[in-house]
């Protein structure tokens, strides 16, 4: 057979070889970045002292906030240094219609916010990668195709990190000794069953409402004003989280499902709901 019928036989076949090498070096790739990014965040969290949960801290919170603390924590337990947490649940875009199932690891850090949101997207036949990170101060989004192909790439916009410190302060749930005084956030009573959480890192501020139920659980977060990304651009919504079904893990009760929707003009629309499926405690000693 003449060497040129040869090759267009052997055509398809180098060409299935070599996508699969360039998806196996993209994804070693992208692995080798989230990794860094998380080698960063850890020092950062390396960096926190020793301290116990002291019941007695609680007194000058308000009252929500304190009842809070005392359903999620244990007198006398050490601090969570990091926590990483693996998920599963759907998520879509805003105005789309289709979940799209997906998969993540997240870390997550104290002492100094932080954390990088590691997770594989199913949409029919193709598999997104997407990389949400917020690290010493600057927020990061990456989102790419078979790990080969760049989506998008935002990094450090004054709109990203706002919104990736709200993000933060919301998620903080799942990691409660972040909310003790003297870790960074402060207390606002509003009514009996709500306080406002507040929090500062590189010059941006971000608050969120915390809304408590009767059996303490922190039901629910809200805020007139996160960054959307619409039609290209950011726009200022509101934005709500709900908490649900709340376990105990490594002596702290945290929420094993949550949503989160934006509020839009006309409806609320949720965007993202996950599952707990994992968590690994990093605790100060």
């Amino acid at each position: 057979m003449p060497l040129c019928f040869k090759l267009i036989l052997a055509g398809p076949g180098v060409i299935v070889v070599g996508l699969g090498v360039a998806m196996w070096y993209g994804s070693a790739r992208w692995s080798r970045t989230t990794s860094s990014q998380v080698q960063k965040l850890t020092e950062v969290a390396a960096q926190q002292q020793p301290a116990l949960v002291g019941f007695q801290d609680f007194d000058e919170l308000p009252a929500p906030v304190a009842k809070y603390l005392r359903f999620a924590l244990r007198e006398g337990q050490p601090t969570v240094r990091s926590v990483r947490l693996r998920r599963v649940g759907e998520l879509r875009g805003i105005g789309e219609q289709e979940w799209s199932p997906y998969q993540a690891t997240q870390f997550i850090g104290a002492g100094r916010p932080g954390f990088v949101w590691d997770a594989n997207i199913r949409m029919g036949l193709m598999r997104i990668r997407v990389r949400d990170s917020y690290v010493v101060g600057k927020a990061a989004g990456r989102v790419s195709l078979f790990s080969i192909v760049t989506l998008a790439d935002q990094q450090d916009t004054a709109e990203l990190n706002s919104g990736a410190l709200h993000r933060y302060l919301a998620e903080l749930v799942w990691m409660p000794t972040a909310f003790l005084p003297g870790q960074g956030v402060t207390w606002t009573p509003m009514d009996t069953t709500t306080a406002l959480a507040t929090i500062t890192d590189a010059g941006t501020t971000v608050s969120l409402e915390f809304r408590f139920n009767e059996a303490g659980e922190v039901a629910s977060i809200y805020t007139p004003a996160r960054y959307a990304v619409v039609d290209g651009g950011y726009q200022q919504m509101p934005w709500a989280g709900h908490m649900r079904r709340y376990e105990e893990r490594d002596g702290m009760r945290i929420p094993i499902e949550a949503e989160v929707e934006w509020h839009l003009p006309t409806e609320r629309f949720p965007v993202w709901k996950g599952t707990i499926t994992e968590v690994s405690y990093n605790l100060v000693r």
